[in-house]
């Protein structure tokens, strides 16, 4: 997984592979293993993954629905689900 490969579209990767790619990023500006110039294009690109992963978390978290249970302790059907 290449960081700076400009033909990868953020829009089209799945959580997991855009929050390694992040994770690879941060790994890279904290050792400071770069030049300033590709520092700043890996944190552009960082950001843009970061956005992408809050998308999607957001989109989970609206998916996410709660079994409600009847008085007899069986499905009764399905609510929202509250995090807060």
């Amino acid at each position: 997984m290449n960081a700076q490969s400009p033909q990868t579209d953020i829009a089209a990767l799945p959580f997991e592979k855009a929050l390694a790619e992040l994770e690879q990023i941060v790994q890279k500006l904290e050792r400071g293993e770069v030049a300033l110039e590709e520092s700043i294009a890996l944190y552009e690109r960082g950001e843009a993954l970061k956005k992408r992963c809050d998308a999607l978390l957001r989109e989970a978290e609206a998916r996410i629905e709660k079994i409600t249970l009847g008085a007899d302790g069986k499905p009764a059907g399905t609510e929202a689900f509250d995090a807060g």
